[in-house]
C-alpha cells in the first residue's frame, strides 16, 4: 500500500548536515518526497509503500548526524503523492520559532586530515569546515540558518566549493560557512597600531613571534584570545602586567591529548571532555614538574586546559609545538573583543601583534569551562560550544520570559514553550562596555527566537545593572526573584523536580528578603516560593564590599567574634600581615556598626579561614582565597570540627565559631594546614547534614538540591554528597553552572510559576510553619 507521512523534527537540526543525512537515508530506503528547514526545525514529507516508509521512519527516529541534537519527532499520515524522487527544498518560515542553530562545532577529524595533507586543496587553510564542524551560532544573523543570513554572505563560493555545497552526497552539502583558499576568508597580520605586516605565511610568522616571547591577539570563533608562550615566565608576566590580571589563572591550549597528559593527571572523563565537540576549558590537576610557567596559575594546582577548536588553532599549535596561554581578549572586567577595529583599539596596548581575519563574528561568545565533580562533568561557564542549545523543562512557558541573570558571571535566559535558551557568558556587569554587550546579546537572541518577552525576571537587588535594565524595559511585567531561591529553582528545574525540595544555596552573597546579605542558606522551596529553614551565622564585613577584597578584615572580624579582641594567638599566619592601626580601625568600625554588613555567605567563611591559616590578606580576583583554601585541603581528612545549631528562632543558625576554636587549637598544636583545611570542608558537610536530618523530621523526606558558587568546589560538593546520600536523593547542577551563570535559568522558572499562580505576589503554605515566604 502506498502511503504518505509528514515528520516534524525539533532540536539542533540546522547547520549540522541533517537534511543531507535525511536525503541519503531516503535514497537508501527507496522513498520519495522532500525535506526542508524552517524556523521551528525540519520537516520531512515521504511517500512510498508501507514497508519502506516504516523502515525510513525507524531510521529517522534512531539515527542522526553527529552534531545534531534531536529533542522531538512527531509523525502524521498525509495523502500519498507520486513524487519523482527525494529532494531538499528551500527553507521556509513558520509561526513557531525555536533556535535550531547549533553551537559552534570543533573541527572534525576529516577536516583536520585535509588541512594536514599537502595534496589537498585546503592544505593549511585556517577556515576549513564542513557540515560536521565549524562556526555556526557566532556567524548567524537570523533564522532559519542559511548562508544568506550569516557573515559568510560576503564570500561568493568558487566553482569547486559550490559543487560541494550543492551535492547532497557531499560532506559539505549546505555547509553554510563552506570556503577554501580561493574564495573564503583570509588571515591578516597587523602590529599593535593596526598597521599591516607583510607576511606570506601569517601562521608561521605568528608562531615565530610567540616563540620569541611576543603577546599576540588571535581572532577565534567567538572573539579574540590573547596568546603567549605558556612555558615562558617572562612572557606570562608581561601578559599579566598588560592585561591587568595579577594572579587569576590563565587557560592553556595544547595540540592534542598526549600534550595535555604531559601537563595534567587526566582522568578518562577529563579526556572525554577535552575532546568533546564543545571543546571547553577543562579544569584538571596539574602534573608535578609539568613544563609550564609557574605564574600561569599562582598557588593553584588546577590548570585549565583546552584543545584546538578551529583549524587556525590546530595549525598554530602544530607550528609552535608547545603549550600556549589562550586567555580571553579583554582587559579585566571588560567583555571580550570580537570585531577587528575594536580589538586593535582595546588590545593594541596589550599585544605586540594581532592575527585578524575578514570573516565577521556576529555574536561574541567566550570559552566554556567544565570540571569533573563527583564523577560527572559539571559546566561552570556555559558559553561557546553550548549556546544557543536550548534546555528543555517539564513545565511550559505560556508567556515568554526574559530572565536578566546576576550581576557577576552574568548570563541571561529567554524562555518560551517548554524551552529555556541561556545566552552566552557575559561576565560581570561592572562597566558600560559589558552592559552594552549584555543588551546586544539579549536583542539578538530575541530576534532569533522571534519573541518579545511579556515578563522580565530580575534579581532582588535594586542596584544591580541587570535589575536596572529590567526596570527600564517597557510594557512588561517585572518579577523580582531572590538570588538563592533562583539557585535552588535552577537545580530543581534541571533535574525536573516538581517540588517541594530542600535546597542548599551556598555562595558569596545575595540580597535576602530581610535586606541582609544571604549566602549560606537551606531553603524549603517550590518554584513559586520558599521558606528559609536555616542559615550560617553571619560574619560582619567591616567596610562592606571592601572586606571581600581585603580579606584580612573578615579574618579579624571572625577572630574577634570568636575569641574576643586580642584573644587569639599571634602565631596565626594572618597576624604577620596585620598592621596595628589598620586592625584598630576595623575594630572601631565593627564597634560603631556603621558600614558593617552582616554576611551569611559560606564564601565569607572560606575567605576567613583561608586568610587566617594561609596568611592571605588580599583577594586579587573573585573567590581567590576561598579557592586556595579549598586546594590546600587534604581530602582524606573527614573528621569534622565542632559546630553548634541554634534552633531558638524560626530560621535555624549554624554557628561555625566552635570549628574556628578547634582549628586554632589544632594549628597551635602543630597540625598541618592541609589537615585543618580538609577538616573544615568535612565540618561544613557535617553541619549541613546534621541540620537537614533534624529538619527533615518536620519536612518529611524530600529531594535535596545543591546550588551556588560554593558547589563549584569539588571537595565541598563531594563531601555533601558523601554525608547526605545515605538518607537523601541529592542533585547537583550539571548542564547549567552551579554558580551565578545558572541564576537566569532559576529566575525564569520562578517567574513562570508566579505568573501561572496569579502574579508575583502569590505565596504558598509551608509544611513546616504557618508563616509564608515569597520571592
Amino acid at each position: 500500500m502506498a502511503q504518505g507521512i509528514r515528520i516534524e523534527i525539533r532540536g539542533t537540526v540546522q547547520g549540522v548536515g541533517y537534511r543531507p543525512w535525511v536525503y541519503r537515508t531516503a535514497l537508501e530506503a527507496a522513498v520519495a518526497g522532500r525535506v526542508w528547514n524552517h524556523t521551528a526545525g525540519v520537516t520531512i514529507e515521504a511517500f512510498g509503500d508501507a514497508i519502506r516508509i516504516a523502515a525510513f521512519v525507524d531510521r529517522i527516529r534512531t539515527g542522526a548526524p553527529p552534531a545534531a541534537r534531536v529533542t522531538d519527532i512527531q509523525t502524521k499520515s498525509i495523502p500519498f503523492e507520486s513524487a519523482p524522487g527525494f529532494s531538499i527544498v528551500q527553507s521556509s518560515g513558520a509561526d513557531e520559532i525555536q533556535v535550531s542553530i547549533p553551537p559552534d562545532l570543533a573541527t572534525c577529524d576529516d577536516c583536520r586530515r585535509e588541512i594536514a595533507d599537502p595534496s589537498d586543496r585546503r592544505f593549511g587553510y585556517a577556515f576549513t569546515n564542513c557540515t560536521n564542524c565549524g562556526p555556526r551560532f557566532t556567524i548567524a544573523r537570523d533564522v532559519p540558518y542559511d548562508r544568506a543570513v550569516t557573515t559568510m554572505v560576503t564570500f561568493e563560493m568558487c566553482a569547486a566549493c559550490r559543487l560541494e555545497y550543492d551535492s547532497p552526497t557531499d560532506r559539505r552539502f549546505h555547509a553554510q560557512p563552506n570556503a577554501c583558499p580561493v574564495c573564503g576568508p583570509r588571515l591578516t597580520l597587523v602590529d599593535a597600531r593596526g598597521d599591516a605586516v607583510a607576511s606570506s605565511d601569517p601562521i608561521a610568522d605568528i608562531a615565530r613571534a610567540l616563540l620569541s616571547g611576543a603577546i599576540v591577539a588571535i581572532k577565534g570563533l567567538g572573539g579574540f584570545h590573547l596568546a603567549c608562550d605558556a612555558t615562558s615566565p617572562s612572557a606570562v608576566a608581561r601578559l599579566r602586567d598588560r592585561k591587568r590580571r595579577e594572579e587569576k589563572p590563565f587557560a592553556v591550549m595544547v595540540r592534542d591529548l598526549d600534550e595535555a597528559a604531559k601537563l595534567a593527571d587526566l582522568t578518562p572523563l577529563e579526556r572525554a571532555e577535552l575532546e568533546s565537540v564543545e571543546r571547553p576549558i577543562v579544569l584538571c590537576n596539574s602534573r608535578s614538574g609539568a613544563p609550564l610557567a609557574g605564574n600561569i596559575a599562582p598557588r593553584n594546582r588546577l590548570v585549565g586546559l583546552m584543545l584546538p577548536s578551529t583549524p587556525l588553532h590546530h595549525l598554530l599549535l602544530a607550528a609552535v609545538a608547545r603549550p600556549l596561554v589562550m586567555t580571553s581578549g579583554n582587559l579585566a572586567e571588560e567583555p571580550i573583543a570580537y570585531r577587528n577595529d575594536d580589538a586593535i583599539a582595546r588590545l593594541g596596548p596589550v599585544c605586540d601583534f594581532l592575527l585578524l581575519n575578514d570573516r565577521d563574528i556576529e555574536t561574541r561568545c567566550d570559552d566554556s569551562i567544565v570540571r569533573i565533580i563527583a564523577g560527572a562533568p559539571t559546566v561552570l561557564r556555559r558559553s561557546r560550544g553550548y549556546v544557543p542549545r536550548a534546555l528543555r523543562t517539564s513545565m511550559r512557558f505560556e508567556t515568554p520570559i526574559l530572565a536578566c541573570g546576576a550581576h557577576l558571571k552574568n548570563t541571561f535566559a529567554l524562555a518560551a514553550g517548554d524551552r529555556v535558551n541561556l545566552g552566552p557568558h557575559i561576565g560581570s556587569l561592572e562597566n558600560v562596555e559589558t552592559l552594552d554587550a549584555f543588551e546586544q546579546s539579549i536583542a539578538r537572541m530575541e530576534r532569533f527566537l522571534r519573541i518579545r518577552p511579556a515578563v522580565v525576571a530580575h534579581d532582588l537587588h535594586p542596584g544591580y545593572q541587570s535589575t536596572l535594565y529590567a526596570v527600564e524595559r517597557a510594557d512588561v511585567t517585572r518579577v523580582a526573584v531572590q538570588h538563592h531561591h533562583a539557585h535552588v529553582a535552577a537545580a530543581m528545574a534541571e533535574h525536573r523536580i516538581d517540588g517541594p525540595a530542600l535546597g542548599f544555596a551556598w555562595d558569596g552573597t545575595g540580597l535576602g528578603t530581610d535586606g541582609s546579605a544571604w549566602g549560606g542558606e537551606l531553603l524549603l522551596a517550590r518554584y513559586d516560593g520558599f521558606e528559609r529553614l536555616a542559615t550560617l551565622r553571619p560574619i560582619r564585613l567591616a567596610g562592606g564590599d571592601t572586606a571581600i577584597r581585603q580579606v584580612w578584615r573578615i579574618a579579624v572580624a571572625l577572630l574577634d567574634d570568636t575569641f574576643g579582641a586580642g584573644g587569639w594567638p599571634e602565631s596565626l599566619p594572618i597576624a604577620a600581615k596585620l598592621e596595628e592601626n589598620a586592625v584598630r580601625g576595623v575594630r572601631s568600625v565593627l564597634a560603631s556598626g556603621l558600614n558593617t554588613t552582616p554576611a551569611h555567605g559560606a564564601g565569607r567563611w572560606f575567605d576567613a579561614f583561608g586568610a587566617i591559616f594561609l596568611g592571605r590578606d588580599q583577594s586579587r580576583y573573585e573567590g581567590q582565597v576561598a579557592l586556595e583554601w579549598n586546594l590546600a585541603a587534604d581530602a582524606s581528612e573527614i573528621r569534622p570540627f565542632g559546630f553548634e545549631i541554634d534552633r531558638t528562632t524560626s530560621t535555624w543558625t549554624i554557628d561555625l565559631r566552635p570549628a574556628l576554636v578547634d582549628a586554632v587549637h589544632a594549628f597551635v598544636a602543630g597540625d598541618a594546614v592541609s589537615s585543618i583545611a580538609g577538616r573544615f570542608h568535612a565540618t561544613l558537610a557535617a553541619a549541613a547534614s546534621t541540620t537537614l536530618r533534624a529538619l527533615s523530621l518536620e519536612t518529611r523526606r524530600l529531594p535535596v538540591v545543591l546550588g551556588g558558587g560554593c558547589f563549584q568546589n569539588a571537595l565541598l560538593a563531594e563531601s555533601f554528597l558523601r554525608d547526605l546520600t545515605p538518607d537523601f536523593d541529592v542533585a547537583l547542577p550539571r548542564t547549567i553552572p552551579p554558580g551565578d551563570g545558572g541564576i537566569a535559568f532559576g529566575q525564569a522558572v520562578v517567574a513562570n510559576a508566579l505568573i501561572r499562580q496569579g502574579g508575583p505576589q502569590c505565596a504558598w503554605e509551608s509544611p513546616v510553619a504557618s508563616s509564608r515566604s515569597t520571592t
